[in-house]
C-alpha cells in the first residue's frame, strides 16, 4: 500500500523495496557503506511516519543489508576511498579536503589515513600538484590570461579556501608562467 505525505510517496518497507532502492542507488553512485546506511535510513524514516510503524524493523532491515553489501563485495569502503581521493586530487582539493570529504562520508580514519599514504607515495608533493591542479581548472594565476594582477589576490584567497597554506598558494599563484610551474612539478 502506497501513502502520500506531503505531496510525497512513502512506500512500505520490505526486504525487496530496500535491496532494489539500494541497487538503483549504488548503479549510480559510488558510495561507502556508512553513506548508504544514512541513504536507506532517511527512506525507511519516511515510511515509518507515513505508515505509523516501528523505525527498529526497517533499521534492522538497513543493517543487514549493509552487512551482506560488505561480505558480497558490491560496497567497498577502500576502493571507494581511493577512487574518490584520485578523483578529488585531480579536481585540486587539497589533504585536508580529500581528508574531510571521506570522513563526511563516513569513511574510518584508518582507511583515509591509508589512501593519503598512498596518494603521497605517488606524488612527490601532492599539495602542490593539487593546488596547481585547482588552479589550472579555476583560471588562476599563471592559468589568467588578463588581469592577473589585480586578481592576486582574490587567486591566492580562493586556494587558501580551498585548505592549501598561504606559502603554497603564494607559490603557486606568483609563478613566472606555466612551464615554470610545470617544470617544477616535474622536478626539473
Amino acid at each position: 500500500m502506497v501513502t502520500r505525505q506531503k505531496g510525497r510517496t512513502a512506500q512500505k518497507i520490505t526486504p525487496r523495496s530496500l535491496d532494489s532502492a539500494a541497487l538503483a542507488y549504488l548503479r549510480r553512485y559510488a558510495t561507502s557503506a556508512a553513506n548508504l546506511h544514512k541513504v536507506l535510513m532517511r527512506r525507511v524514516q519516511r515510511a515509518t511516519y507515513a505508515h505509523e510503524e516501528d523505525l527498529s524493523n526497517g533499521a534492522a532491515l538497513v543493517d543487514a543489508l549493509v552487512s551482506r553489501y560488505l561480505k558480497s563485495g558490491l560496497l567497498d569502503d577502500r576502493a571507494y576511498a581511493q577512487g574518490r581521493t584520485a578523483s578529488l586530487h585531480r579536481r585540486g582539493l587539497s589533504r585536508r579536503g580529500i581528508a574531510s570529504r571521506l570522513a563526511a562520508k563516513g569513511v574510518a580514519s584508518e582507511v583515509i589515513d591509508e589512501v593519503l599514504l598512498q596518494l603521497h607515495n605517488a606524488y612527490d608533493e601532492v599539495d602542490f600538484d593539487a593546488a596547481c591542479n585547482y588552479a589550472r581548472r579555476r583560471h588562476l594565476g599563471p592559468w589568467r590570461s588578463k588581469e592577473r594582477a589585480e586578481r592576486r589576490r582574490r587567486d591566492l584567497a580562493a586556494l587558501i579556501r580551498q585548505g592549501f597554506s598561504y606559502e603554497l598558494a603564494v607559490r603557486v599563484i606568483d609563478a613566472a608562467d606555466i612551464t615554470a610551474l610545470e617544470a617544477e612539478l616535474r622536478g626539473d
